[in-house]
């Protein structure tokens, strides 16, 4: 066989996935369940038309020369005759000499098509890489004025970092048993941990001959803690350029070459039982010694080595990249045109036998490509699917639930101890120290915590919050059948899931209802587990980054606005990846925010600054509320806490005015000390009170807002109003200060009339522009003099020397404009350490006061907030706090992947949620909060693939038998979209859609878990839900479209519940009589309820199974 062709045969097993035998996990599973079939077309129905092909394109009468000169040889020979002494012969083989070498031109197809798609394909990936001709490439470029541009730019990235920094699984281990008894079987864990991951930026980038492997630690390379084996690997460039494939191989070799006692066992008790469970054979067809270790270490570096992207229109772009290649670098212009016309014939020749190649290796590539496109296509399919919700579950606290179901929660131990684990719910009410001190965190004295909870301990604890997780199926159908409006009571949701296929989710339900978006995505430094192909970190991060802004622009409301930290590593990427997703124009700000940091190490400057980019759905509509982009001004919180210690005293007004003076000068002091570097910690956020220093004088005054004079001030209960003094004079408009109408005193707009002192009775000056108001109530004027001075709102001199002021409340003017430089140094390790007791929880994490300041600027009552990157759950702490600080209700939907999920983010939410106040993980139980929030877990894409199972009915099977030119175009076109559609989306599933299961590996571990058709179906629809109830069989969901059309669904078991049991439940239900007037019915399975419908009503009947399936699959490229 041709060299050409095995090379050309090896490169095509590698792009149709089919050179990982060993590997048995998504799409590679499904490769090999077809690879005998994909092989046999490979090898008997495609490859061999090469030679076919050039057959048809050679030059005319070629064929019938070569019959004839075999013909004439057999003649000669017969005749006894030399056939090189037959002139006949010498003249036909001068001829095909000078034709076409099949043999030659057949390798130089398999050369080309090698060639061709060897550029684009590396490690799983099809590489978007344009080349006008060898190592140029070319841009598609449509006369855009700037056109960002980057490698990756046409495909998804849908790496998850979930399996990077570890990956564990369980191997059945023998606990040897007592002499005479049976030895005892457990699954112990065993976890693959990279410790040596380089994290400077510079050295995590691969150089071009040196790609990095996972590669065994030499110095540490196995320790037992907690009772799981851990198997320490590095990830870094290899000096000696070894395949990974040769790596898994020295690792396998290395830790099942160790014995028991050696020095790197030695620490191990057991080690032979480890061995053994190590080394079981989990042998294949392919590799039949293959072991447990060996199997696992395949899995975890395949993983986390192939497959980054996904192309988006991978046929399009390699047929276009053919045309190019054909053009330049098969179909050579320079080649077909002789230098000499007197070579034209011999020139037509060869350039015939160019058109011959050219028109083959078109014709093959063609079909090489089409399976390509369908490979990657069907997974692109998967990536974009609409993905299922596997678990719903809420979060509430008591004073959200009615009282009757406080006996049946008292009585769940499971919720009694996450209570006790989170919020030390046992040390309420604990007995004094035998020393007389009381109890670290004991507040309260009755009633005190006890094992069973009571119900008067849960009257007494409103703050606590209840997880449904806890609870059977039937307490929370009998809790939710209690609540009307669902999902107008429900404040917040939390995803664990990829963010991606979460935004993709929402796109209905939350669509335009976001009105601020906060994230803090990785930095891509190398170190945050952000995790990238080999010479493209910028450009996957860019891919990444890129198709979840689009996403969640439509997620945003007209006015909503969007915030990403970043820092310098990716800042300019970041930015323009937002031009791309919310337009140039619709840019509002980039925010520095000044962080306390010192790199004293640094060879030029020292960085202490990070950036928030800040772009506008609609910058136009943002900048129309003039609500948003301002602050609270700074110290307002500690006047006003100044305020409410001594309005109680009713102290005479110089007294208080002495109280706010030392106030004022206090944080001066404190500001000065920051400047000088004599502070630390969050005291350096000391601000300078620069807009307030100026409100210095106070007034009391009553419910009614009117003056009263101290003497009277107790009696009728007043406050104090702090003010400062103000220019009354017009602003400087040019058009209206030459306006003839302020200038003419007869004129009731007249500004510059000059005002009665109360004192003295004579008039005051006017100021120079005049006044801002007329004299008197006129026209549209919302103020006039004489008002303001009828409510003492004037600040007159002691004499009618004095231009009189107008005074400015305090209480009245209580934000800025928010600056563009922030200073904040408050560590938000430290807030993570206060509330969880323990350091490092998370690395890195955002402090809550930055955030809050955010969403303050942009959001207020019954708004939404979102971080789609939620990492520790910072956002929710800064909603929370933002709601308590202006007395708002702002909701909130938080997304994260994989552990960080159930170890940072729910955990936050709940203690933040029982105690706003924490120090050294314990709680201030005086400052509780209210919830009632979803949560929500999301199949993967790798749950996707790994529940596909291909299947081909006997019918199907003999018609490809029968007809090869249909089996070809089946092969290339229609096989993977045919023979999955039974595990997509099997409508079977819609018989008994309530007990639906799927296949998922979560905890190390692969189990059936029940799929929530119903929430899916929900977030499917964008329904906004009302109402879920079930009745007899029969769960019922009430809601809204988007549309407005109010929508009931029936979800039944159809084994169960026939269409008269159907009949007769929806007829019981009088739903015209209950003020429920339907426009849309949605029912699983075949029914007759449209036979019910009366004269006057409009209400329509749809099939659920044929809605979801639409809905599901209905994607378009991000």
């Amino acid at each position: 066989m041709s060299s050409k062709l095995d090379q050309l045969k090896d490169k095509l097993r590698e792009m149709f996935q089919m050179d990982q035998a060993d590997l048995d996990f998504g799409i590679y599973r499904i490769m090999n369940a077809k690879r005998d079939e994909v092989e046999t077309f490979l090898n008997e129905d495609l490859l061999p038309t090469v030679k076919t092909a050039l057959a048809e394109f050679q030059p005319a009468g070629m064929a019938s020369k070569r019959e004839e000169l075999d013909s004439a040889i057999k003649n000669a020979q017969a005749l006894g005759v030399d056939p090189n002494a037959v002139p006949r012969i010498q003249e036909l083989r001068a001829e095909l000499e000078n034709g076409v070498d099949l043999e030659k031109l057949e390798e130089q197809v398999y050369s080309d098509l090698y060639t061709f798609f060897a550029r684009y394909y590396s490690d799983g990936d099809f590489m978007s890489l344009r080349r006008y001709k060898e190592g140029v490439y070319a841009l598609p470029y449509e006369g855009e004025e700037v056109k960002l541009h980057w490698a990756n730019a046409d495909q998804y990235y849908i790496k998850s970092a979930e399996n990077f920094q570890t990956y564990a699984f369980k191997v059945p281990v023998t606990i040897p048993a007592v002499p005479g008894a049976t030895g005892t079987i457990i699954g112990k864990r065993v976890r693959f941990e990279l410790v040596s991951a380089t994290t400077e930026q510079n050295n995590n980038k691969a150089a071009a001959d040196k790609e990095r492997r996972f590669i065994l630690h030499s110095a540490d390379p196995i320790a037992v803690e907690n009772g799981e084996l851990i198997i320490r690997f590095e990830y870094r460039a290899d000096e000696e350029k070894r395949k990974q494939k040769d790596l898994n191989a020295l690792a396998v070799e290395a830790i099942l070459g160790l014995t028991e006692g050696s020095p790197l066992t030695s620490d191990i008790e057991d080690w032979n039982i480890w061995l053994e469970a190590l080394s079981t054979n989990v042998g294949t067809d392919k590799n039949k010694d293959r072991t447990m270790l060996e199997k696992h270490l395949t899995d975890y570096t395949a993983k986390n080595s192939f497959d980054y992207f996904i192309h988006k229109d991978l046929g399009k772009f390699l047929k276009r990249e053919l045309d190019f290649f054909i053009q330049n670098e098969v179909m050579v212009l320079d080649d077909l045109l002789p230098n000499d016309p007197d070579k034209l014939n011999a020139q037509i020749m060869v350039s015939q036998q160019m058109l011959s190649k050219a028109a083959t290796l078109k014709k093959i590539a063609l079909k090489v490509i089409e399976f390509l496109a369908q490979l990657e296509d069907f997974q692109k399919k998967l990536w974009l699917k609409k993905k299922f919700v596997l678990e719903t579950n809420w979060l509430i606290t008591l004073d959200r639930i009615d009282e009757k179901f406080y006996a049946e929660i008292a009585a769940n131990d499971a919720q009694r101890e996450e209570w006790i684990k989170l919020f030390a719910i046992d040390e309420i009410g604990r007995a004094s120290d035998e020393d007389g001190e009381q109890g670290s965190m004991s507040f309260e004295t009755t009633p005190a915590y006890s094992n069973p909870l009571t119900v008067e301990f849960l009257k007494a604890n409103p703050p606590l919050v209840l997880d449904t997780a806890f609870f059977e199926q039937d307490f929370k159908d009998r809790l939710f059948a209690e609540v009307d409006d669902l999902d107008e009571r429900t404040n917040g949701l939390l995803v664990n899931g990829d963010n991606f296929h979460a935004l993709n989710l929402l796109q209905e339900s939350y669509h335009e209802r976001v009105d601020c978006v906060y994230i803090d995505p990785p930095y891509n430094t190398g170190g945050d587990g952000f995790f990238y192909k080999d010479a493209y970190q910028h450009s996957s991060w860019l891919s990444m980054i890129s198709d979840r802004l689009k996403l969640s622009r439509g997620l945003l409301s007209d006015k909503g606005v969007f915030f990403a930290s970043i820092d310098a590593n990716e800042r300019a990427q970041l930015e323009k990846a937002l031009e791309n997703a919310y337009g140039v124009e619709n840019k509002v700000e980039e925010i520095i925010w000044v962080q306390n940091s010192n790199k004293n190490q640094s060879p030029t400057y020292s960085t202490n600054h990070e950036y928030v980019e800040v772009f506008a759905k609609n910058l136009h509509e943002a900048k129309a509320d003039f609500r948003r982009f301002r602050e609270p001004k700074p110290g307002l919180d500690e006047l006003q806490e100044l305020l409410d210690e001594i309005t109680p005293q009713y102290l005479p007004l110089a007294d208080v005015e002495a109280r706010i003076s030392e106030l004022f000068k206090k944080n001066k002091a404190k500001v000065k000390a920051a400047l000088a570097g004599e502070l630390n910690g969050e005291d350096l956020n000391a601000e300078d009170w620069k807009g307030l220093y100026n409100y210095r004088r106070a007034e009391y005054r009553n419910q009614n807002n009117e003056l009263v004079d101290y003497a009277n001030a107790k009696n009728q209960e007043a406050k104090i109003w702090v003010w400062r003094e103000d220019n009354p004079s017009m602003p400087q408009v040019k058009e209206d200060s030459q306006k003839a109408a302020f200038k003419d005193p007869t004129n009731p707009e007249y500004r510059f009339y000059e005002p009665i002192h109360p004192k003295t009775g004579e008039p005051c000056p006017a100021p120079k522009r005049g006044w801002s108001w007329p004299k008197q109530p006129f026209g549209n004027q919302s103020n006039c003099f004489d008002d303001l001075a009828a409510d003492h709102r004037i600040a007159w001199g002691e004499d009618q020397n004095k231009i009189p002021q107008v005074k400015r409340f305090v209480h009245e003017v209580k934000t800025n404009v928010g600056k563009s430089v922030v200073t904040d140094f408050t560590d938000g390790e430290k807030q993570l350490y206060h509330l969880f007791g323990k350091n490092r929880a998370f690395s890195n994490p955002k402090p809550t006061t930055l955030i809050q300041r955010l969403v303050e600027h942009t959001t207020w009552s019954n708004h939404t907030v979102m971080d789609f990157f939620a990492g520790s759950g910072t956002t929710y702490q800064a909603v929370v706090d933002a709601n308590k600080r202006d007395n708002s209700n702002r909701n909130f939907c938080l997304v994260e992947v994989g552990t960080y999920f159930d170890e940072i983010v729910m955990p936050r939410v709940k203690k933040v949620t029982y105690s706003s106040n924490w120090k050294d993980g314990q709680a201030d139980r005086s400052d509780g909060n209210s919830i009632f929030s979803k949560y929500i877990r999301l199949e993967s894409y790798e749950d996707s693939t790994n529940n596909l199972n291909l299947s081909r009915t006997d019918q199907q099977d003999e018609l490809l038998k029968k007809h090869k030119d249909f089996r070809e175009d089946y092969m290339l076109h229609y096989m993977l979209d045919v023979e999955s559609r039974g595990s997509l989306l099997d409508l079977d599933r819609f018989v008994d859609p309530l007990n639906v299961t799927m296949k998922v590996t979560r905890d190390d571990e692969t189990r059936n878990v029940r799929v929530d058709m119903v929430e899916t179906f929900n977030y499917l629809l964008g329904l906004r839900v009302k109402t879920m109830r079930r009745s007899k069989g029969i769960y019922e969901v009430t809601g809204t479209m988007p549309d407005g059309d109010n929508t009931l669904i029936i979800w039944r078991n159809t084994n169960e519940c026939d269409n008269d049991a159907l009949d007769e439940w929806f007829q019981k239900q009088q739903y015209n009589t209950r003020d429920m007037e339907f426009d849309l019915i949605f029912v699983n399975g075949d029914n007759n309820l449209e036979n019910l419908r009366r004269a006057d009503e409009t209400w329509k009947v749809r099939l659920t199974e044929e809605t979801f399936h639409t809905l599901m699959f209905d994607v378009e490229d991000v």
